[in-house]
């Protein structure tokens, strides 16, 4: 595979306030702050198998869409520098502090992922997990990776899916769609993620799904995998 050798483009200003296209609320935006913060380490014991795969030997120059708290500093190889695309302003802190003891030289974008604020093929990787189910437009938002990547890069992934039709996951999904949806900052459980990341014209796609056993009952059917631009 072949990656650009690009150096990121240099860190503007972070906004202050939320971007067009995501509304900031405060209650949820602290609350999703401390819980995925507090949650982070139970979350990751059930994806970390998945994630290791998919993020394994990433390049040194990493982007990341909806960073979050953090969560995936520590698939970054030592002393790597990641432009965080996260509109979410009350994931900052936590996020600057997690980049501090991981050793992570961090640029945070505050835009959101339809609209990235970086060149045409600058990007040596592009990485998420549990992001595409929470924005707006996934399939804008495939569209921006591939624009970002040049020819041969990499998108790694791990999300969360909707469950096959028919079994008690999927209809538990369908009950607590809108309440999921207001407290976790408009997380769908119900996108088929996987039709829209094959479909997405990328040259090469390897999607694995996958199930976890959490009380989380609608978050528990998942994909990993990796696309090649």
């Amino acid at each position: 595979m072949t990656t650009s050798t690009t150096r990121p483009v240099p860190m503007t200003t972070v906004r202050s306030l939320a971007p067009e296209g995501f509304a900031a609320n405060p209650a949820r935006g602290r609350f999703n702050s401390t819980f995925f913060s507090v949650m982070g380490g139970y979350i990751n014991w059930h994806l970390h198998k998945r994630k290791t795969k998919a993020f394994a030997d990433l390049p040194p120059n990493v982007v990341e869409l909806g960073s979050g708290v953090g969560a995936n500093l520590r698939y970054l190889p030592a002393g790597a520098h990641l432009i965080a695309i996260e509109p979410n302003p009350y994931m900052h802190a936590r996020l600057r502090r997690a980049a501090r003891r991981h050793g992570v030289e961090l640029q945070i974008r505050s835009v959101v992922g339809e609209s990235i604020d970086l060149p045409d093929a600058s990007a040596e990787a592009v990485i998420s997990s549990l992001v595409l189910c929470t924005v707006s437009d996934p399939a804008a938002v495939l569209a921006e990776i591939r624009r970002i990547l040049p020819p041969g890069g990499r998108f790694s992934f791990a999300e969360h899916v909707a469950a096959k039709p028919r079994t008690p996951t999927r209809w538990s999904q369908r009950i607590l769609r809108r309440p999921w949806a207001w407290v976790f900052e408009g997380c769908s459980c119900e996108r088929d993620l996987t039709s829209l990341i094959a479909s997405a014209g990328f040259t090469s796609v390897d999607i694995n799904p996958y199930r976890i056993h959490s009380p989380f009952v609608p978050f528990n059917t998942h994909i990993a995998g990796t696309a090649i631009a």
